[in-house]
C-alpha cells in the first residue's frame, strides 16, 4: 500500500472499519462455537424437534459419515478430554491403561474403566429442512455430530428388520428421506427414540440446486486427519497429569482393541460421567470382558 493510499483511507475511515472487522472475525473464531456444526436444541418445555436430511459423501470421499472415538473424564489432576488414537487404528494411552486396570481383577478398577471408557461419535453432512428455534439455519448445509442411537436408526433404514419394510439409503439426494429428529428428556438424558425417517422423496426437485448443495459440503476425512489427534506421548503425559500418577509402563495392546464394549451397570445409567452424558453416545467395553474371560 502506498503512502498516498494510506492517507486517503485514513481520511475516509475505511482503514478503521477494516481493522474493526478483522478484530470481530478474530473474536468470533476464538473460543466460539464452530459455525460449521448444527445442533438441535430443546425448547422451554424440554422438548426438541427438527427435520434434517443426511447428505451423500462429499466429492472425493467414499462414505457419508466418519466415526471418532474420544475420552472425557475427570481425575485428581483435572479433566481429560481428547480424541482417541484408536479412531485410526493406533494405540492409545487410555486404552492401554484401561486394559491394565481391567486385568487387575479389582472391582474398583473395573468401575474406573467404565468411567474412562471410549465415547463413540459419528459425523455427517446434513441439510437443515426445518429448525423451529433457529429458522435462519433452514436451507443450509452443516456438519452434524451424533451418537450411536441415531446411527442405529440410519442402519435400520438401510437394513430394516421386517420383510414388509423397504430399505432406503438415507444419504441419497433422490431416493433418501428426511429425518424427523424428536428429542425428549428421559432420566435426565436426551432421548431420541421417537425420531424417525419420513417417506422417500427427493430433497429438491432441481438437480442444479442439489449439485450446488453437494459442493457446499464439508470434508469428513478432515475430521479424522492426523492433525486432529495428539501424539501418543503427548496424550500419555496428559493422562498422567489428570490421574496424578507417576509414569507407569503401558502394556502392549493386541489387534482386538478395536472393540471396547461392555454393557454399563444399571446404576451407571443414572450416575454417568460427562464421557457418557447421553445414552445416545454410550460405547461399551466388551473388549475388556473378553480379556477377563480368557
Amino acid at each position: 500500500m502506498s503512502f498516498d493510499k494510506l492517507r486517503k483511507q485514513s481520511k475516509l475511515g475505511s482503514l478503521t472499519d477494516r481493522l474493526v472487522k478483522e478484530v470481530e472475525k478474530m473474536n468470533s473464531s476464538s473460543g466460539g462455537a464452530d459455525e460449521r456444526f448444527w445442533k438441535a436444541e430443546l425448547d422451554k418445555t424440554g422438548v426438541g424437534s427438527a427435520v434434517i436430511r443426511f447428505l451423500p459423501a462429499p466429492d472425493g470421499e467414499e462414505l457419508p459419515w466418519v466415526k471418532v472415538y474420544s475420552h472425557a473424564f475427570q481425575g485428581p489432576g483435572g479433566w481429560y478430554i481428547e480424541n482417541s488414537l484408536t479412531t485410526t487404528g493406533g494405540k492409545d494411552p487410555v486404552s492401554d491403561y484401561n486394559r491394565q486396570l481391567w486385568n487387575s481383577g479389582n472391582d474398583a478398577d473395573k468401575d474406573t474403566v467404565r468411567k474412562q471408557k471410549r465415547k463413540l461419535s459419528y459425523y455427517s453432512n446434513v441439510y437443515v429442512v426445518r429448525d423451529p428455534l433457529h429458522p435462519e439455519n433452514e436451507g443450509r448445509v452443516f456438519l452434524f455430530k451424533y451418537g450411536k442411537k441415531i446411527f442405529d436408526k440410519v442402519l435400520e433404514a438401510m437394513q430394516p428388520e421386517f420383510d414388509d419394510e423397504t430399505p432406503i439409503n438415507p444419504f441419497d439426494f433422490w431416493q433418501g428421506a428426511n429425518f424427523k429428529l424428536k428429542i425428549v428428556k428421559k432420566d435426565g438424558f436426551w432421548n431420541y427414540d421417537k425420531s424417525e425417517f419420513d417417506k422417500v422423496a427427493p430433497l429438491l426437485d432441481d438437480d442444479d440446486a442439489l449439485e450446488a448443495l453437494w459442493s457446499k459440503q464439508y470434508s469428513l476425512s478432515a475430521i479424522t486427519a492426523p492433525d486432529q489427534f495428539k501424539s501418543y506421548e503427548d496424550l500419555e503425559r496428559r493422562l498422567k497429569t489428570v490421574l496424578g500418577q507417576k509414569p507407569v509402563q503401558a502394556p502392549r495392546l493386541d489387534e482386538e482393541v478395536a472393540s471396547e464394549e461392555l454393557p454399563p451397570r444399571p446404576e451407571e445409567q443414572v450416575a454417568a460421567t460427562v464421557a457418557s452424558a447421553s445414552s445416545d453416545e454410550d460405547d461399551a467395553l466388551s473388549y475388556f470382558q473378553r480379556l477377563a474371560d480368557s
